[in-house]
């Protein structure tokens, strides 16, 4: 965790991270080295890397469940999930998802459709999401590489609405990100090659697509790559503004229920 940073007030739509995970595995965390394997909590990252910082993560939000450390970010419902690592010289083994203490942790959900894809850097796919009744949710993680990974609020009448989570994912921090239903989703790759793979608690229905455009400048996202490198699919150029996108989710409405 090499960031954690707030910018924008969370009620209007002038866009800012509300929290920023940047990639920073300390020393040791995987079993290398001299000392023993260990596992390696998103707060105390945060306490070792910004000792003046550590209110931007509350003390409540943090969930130490033996196989997981769960991490509650400032957009309510987006939670940062890191597995306990266990490594010596032969490598490392890992839960990656247990559904009892995810349940716990983060709310009931039932992953139902698995997706992998492969990207090579500069590639940006998002910002996407499927509307009304095949809303998803994902827990994403990357296996090869190295993303940024972007959760949007597109709740209307949400405090946050319009804020969003980034979070860097990487094979070798094995983090992964839950995005709830209501948010929109997108990545862009930072290494030479990334394999993505995620759990979605809805199956895949294009006719209930939805989706908002990358550099909305009101949403104020560091994508962390120059504009000029970045790799869109022909849809991922055409998708409206938040402002103008005619179907999205409401703050008052479940859809869990």
């Amino acid at each position: 965790l090499a960031g954690v940073h707030r910018s924008g007030s969370a009620g209007d739509l002038s866009g800012g991270a509300v929290h920023h995970l940047a990639e920073e595995t300390p020393q040791n965390a995987h079993g290398t080295g001299t000392d023993p394997p260990r596992q390696i909590s998103a707060k105390a990252c945060v306490e070792q890397t910004f000792p003046d910082k550590t209110n931007m993560l509350h003390k409540r939000e943090v969930q130490n469940m033996g196989k997981f450390t769960f991490t509650q970010t400032e957009i309510p419902g987006v939670v940062v999930i890191e597995p306990q690592v266990f490594g010596d010289d032969r490598g490392y083994f890992f839960e990656s998802y247990s559904q009892q203490q995810f349940d716990q942790a983060v709310r009931p959900v039932r992953f139902v459709q698995d997706n992998e894809s492969k990207s090579r850097r500069g590639v940006l796919r998002g910002l996407h999401f499927q509307k009304g009744a095949a809303a998803q949710s994902k827990l994403v993680r990357v296996v090869q590489g190295r993303v940024l990974d972007i959760a949007v609020d597109i709740r209307r009448g949400s405090p946050t609405f319009g804020k969003h989570v980034a979070v860097e994912l990487t094979a070798k921090n094995h983090r992964q990100l839950f995005v709830p239903r209501g948010f929109a989703h997108g990545f862009s790759v930072l290494s030479d090659e990334a394999v993505f793979q995620y759990k979605c608690d809805n199956f895949y229905a294009p006719q209930s697509e939805g989706a908002i455009a990358w550099n909305d400048p009101d949403l104020g996202i560091d994508w962390q790559l120059p504009a000029e490198e970045v790799i869109l699919s022909p849809k991922d150029r055409a998708h409206p503004r938040l402002k103008d996108a005619e179907e999205l989710f409401d703050y008052g409405i479940d859809y869990y229920a």
